[in-house]
């Protein structure tokens, strides 16, 4: 396989020199709106500046979204950077903060940024630590506002497959797993045989060859708690470095990335919820399995599956389950079979969750550009 490592961050760095003089006084907005999504293979494990130790390929989502406004002005050379950040309208100094820390380490693909001042307004259609990836949604936003940011003071980007590869990109130094989010429909992260042009650097669609079927592909989110993790993902992907089955895993990634491809290829729905959901188990285990090893789940998490595999083989319903990082269940089922699925959730599985609370999603098209 030809090595691929870097090739874009030094596409990026060699453009860099071209973007450091913008004219000051020029001001602006952009605003965008961009999804989350969900893994169905994982990366769990780090190697270099947020590169995955295996690929991972997910569906982006469509109704859970972050949307971001960007008032920019350029300031004169010697200025430097400046940020206001609104949450929801209110100042969130913690996210400002990693906030500031991400644009300069950007700056130097962009250096432009270096005399800017910016004011980011976000808000989110769901509700943080809700189960669904509020960074991926939030750092696909901020670079794909980025991009636009160039592209306004600068002309480039036009092509759509070079916005959208920078932007995957920028988003991948913020959040791993926001990189594959600026792709709508099924997206990949790290390179695999399996996928011609697959990287490190930034996600790739997955387009070619997939049923139909998937398309609209139903996500219900069952929410068991909203709390705030006992140990975050960053620890968990730094504790994979000296994991005893860290090896196996990267092996075994590869072989269900494998798998998985030719179940959305002939719409193998039995094979896939197969794959999902030993994927998701895989994930927990790996946790379980650390050193110190940690539990997200909850007992609600497991009555969640346990109902779901029981109702699955008495009915022949074609629903499966998947996990991230948390206690959080997500229910993957085709759209013809949502009437039945939601009154399966409604009587037996919503008491399983904090506050009965179920958001109910599916495959989306990918981010939308407001202004």
């Amino acid at each position: 396989m030809t090595d691929r490592s870097n090739l874009l961050e030094k596409k990026y760095r060699a453009e860099a020199d071209g973007l450091a003089s913008a004219p000051a006084g020029y001001s602006g907005r952009v605003t965008w709106e961009c999804p989350s999504n969900i893994a169905l293979i994982k990366y769990w494990g780090k190697k270099a500046i947020q590169k995955p130790i295996n690929p991972s390929l997910s569906f982006t989502l469509q109704k859970s979204v972050t949307s971001l406004s960007v008032d920019f002005l350029v300031h004169k050379a010697d200025h430097e950077l400046t940020l206001e950040f609104l949450l929801e309208d209110r100042p969130h100094p913690l996210f400002a903060e990693r906030l500031m820390k991400y644009l300069q380490h950007v700056s130097q693909f962009m250096p432009f940024l270096k005399s800017m001042h910016l004011k980011m307004q976000s808000r989110s259609s769901f509700p943080h630590s809700a189960g669904i990836a509020s960074s991926a949604s939030s750092f696909g936003a901020i670079a794909l506002a980025l991009c636009s940011m160039e592209q306004k003071l600068f002309g480039n980007l036009r092509s759509e497959n070079d916005f959208f590869r920078k932007a995957s990109f920028l988003a991948r130094l913020g959040s791993g797993s926001a990189c594959r989010s600026v792709y709508g429909g099924c997206a990949l992260w790290g390179i695999t045989p399996e996928f011609e042009g697959s990287t490190d650097e930034a996600a790739i669609p997955v387009t070619d060859a997939i049923n139909p079927l998937y398309a609209n592909y139903r996500d219900s989110i069952l929410v068991v708690s909203s709390g705030l993790k006992s140990v975050s993902s960053t620890t968990g992907h730094k504790l994979m470095e000296e994991h005893p089955f860290a090896a196996a895993r990267v092996i075994q990634a590869n072989h269900n990335m494998a798998r998985i491809k030719q179940s959305l290829i002939v719409g193998d729905q039995h094979a896939f919820i197969n794959l999902i959901e030993h994927e998701a188990l895989t994930l927990h285990g790996l946790m379980l399995s650390s050193d110190p090893g940690f539990i997200l789940i909850q007992p609600d998490t497991l009555e969640i599956i346990r109902k779901v595999r029981y109702y699955r083989k008495e009915t022949g319903t074609p629903v499966g389950f998947t996990l991230d990082a948390g206690a959080n269940v997500h229910l993957l089922y085709p759209a013809n079979n949502e009437k039945d699925i939601h009154g399966f959730i409604e009587e037996n599985l919503k008491r399983h969750c904090e506050n009965g609370l179920v958001i109910h999603d599916q495959v989306g098209s990918g981010p939308v550009k407001i202004l």
